[in-house]
């Protein structure tokens, strides 16, 4: 399939929205992007790959990303950050992380992250991707006013749209729908990071409408390898998204995200705050 939004210059927007400027061992300024825009401050996914992209670029960083949690303790406002990532234990097969982001002398969010060496291992697979047909065969999700970030990817949803009504609720939780970024951009760890935030909060489909949430805490599980990412080229992934219980102001929620050829990817868990 051919986006036509193509790029208009040779930096795609999200490696724009995670440039990193070292300024002294083990920090980098950043700057948010109107590219990535949410309701309040940047997307959360990109606010995470961000945090991701600090321990890639670290010149002690052992293996690759497996593991990775972001507390989002404020709002970011729209400017400069500066972010900190310190490997604070290594051992034979993975190293420990200590993340943080600041404005001023201001936290606003914090995190830890786990990479490591893969090993060749037994293999098997519980999870059942879900049945859909191709990307194709469904349309891509418009938008919505304010929030930029939604037109930065290609969703297509399968089911579970989010309602179109207020009282349109439902009596499940869940969601499914193909994913890219948009434009098209070869799929790697920071992009699939940004992706695994990308389902609204479950509480709308519940409850038939928008209500006050926000993530308090998102944690990625990387279940494939650096190699088995980057095959997966271009292509849409297919992410399905649940929650399991709701109640006294937060909720869980869970999502997946498969490859077309039908590899688990990554899993995502988050606590995600609410009013209704």
């Amino acid at each position: 399939m051919t986006d036509s939004t193509a790029a208009t210059t040779d930096v795609h927007p999200l490696d724009r929205a995670l440039e990193l400027t070292p300024t002294e061992p083990g920090v980098w300024r950043g700057r948010t992007t109107a590219d990535y825009w949410n309701m309040v401050g940047p997307f959360g996914g990109v606010t995470a790959a961000t945090l991701l992209r600090a321990v890639q670029s670290h010149p002690d960083v052992l293996g690759e990303p497996l593991a990775l949690t972001v507390n989002f303790a404020g709002p970011i406002e729209d400017g400069e950050f500066r972010v900190r990532a310190e490997p604070v234990r290594t051992n034979n097969s993975n190293q420990h992380w200590t993340l943080e982001l600041r404005q001023g002398d201001e936290l606003l969010t914090a995190g830890t992250m786990l990479t490591g060496v893969r090993r060749d291992t037994w293999t098997d697979v519980e999870a059942t991707r879900p049945e859909a047909d191709g990307p194709e065969k469904f349309e891509r999700y418009p938008g919505l006013p304010g929030i930029n970030w939604v037109s930065a990817y290609d969703l297509r949803y399968v089911s579970g749209g989010i309602p179109a009504h207020e009282g349109d609720a439902a009596d499940d939780s869940r969601s499914t729908l193909w994913v890219r970024d948009r434009p098209a951009r070869p799929l790697d760890h920071a992009a699939l990071t940004a992706m695994a935030d990308c389902f609204y909060p479950r509480a709308f489909r519940r409850r038939g409408g928008f209500v006050p949430a926000g993530t308090v805490t998102l944690t990625v599980h990387f279940l494939a390898d650096a190699a088995e990412v980057a095959a997966h080229g271009t292509e849409h992934l297919l992410g399905t998204a649940f929650s399991r219980r709701f109640g006294r102001g937060y909720f869980d929620q869970t999502g997946e995200l498969w490859s077309q050829d039908g590899r688990l990817l990554a899993t995502s868990h988050q606590l995600v705050y609410f009013k209704a």
